[in-house]
């Protein structure tokens, strides 16, 4: 028997998105249709405007939001 391959493109699936950058089918970040790697991510989180929050000023945006 043959090696048997997937000819037919990918509609739904892991398989069917990649990053944009890199064009890495793992790890994809989806959310607010950014379709990046989360290595891809990490690198340019910054440019892209998100800002990392942690301490004291998380814990009082996450208790505001839950009213």
């Amino acid at each position: 028997m043959g090696c048997i391959q997937n000819v037919h493109p990918k509609k739904y699936g892991q398989g069917s998105r990649q990053c944009r950058v890199c064009s890495n089918r793992h790890a994809i970040i989806r959310k607010y249709n950014i379709n990046i790697c989360r290595q891809c991510f990490r690198e340019r989180a910054d440019i892209i405007g998100f800002k990392k929050i942690k301490g004291p000023i998380l814990t009082t945006i996450l208790r505001k939001q839950n009213y």
